[in-house]
């Protein structure tokens, strides 16, 4: 499974996604209301654990994770 489908997969499985196949790339997790200051927290978790990446304070913004695309990205940079 690629990194972008284990993503894809935690949002939809932990979040409520109304309609998981119109989850795009690009959607915004804040925008759509997917994740809010909490569920950034339970994503870091996720990430850190799942994909052996240490994320300082200053990297979770939502530059890095508000989207699918940018946390490929960021999992990409650190990895």
């Amino acid at each position: 499974m690629s990194n972008r489908d284990q993503v894809r997969q935690f949002i939809t499985t932990n979040f409520y996604v109304p309609d998981p196949q119109a989850l795009g790339d690009e959607t915004s997790f804040l925008d759509t209301g997917i994740i809010d200051s909490t569920g950034v927290l339970e994503l870091v978790s996720f990430l850190q654990e799942q994909f052996s990446i240490v994320l300082e304070d200053g990297e979770i913004v939502p530059e890095n994770l508000d989207t699918v695309a940018n946390i490929v990205g960021l999992i990409q940079r650190k990895g």
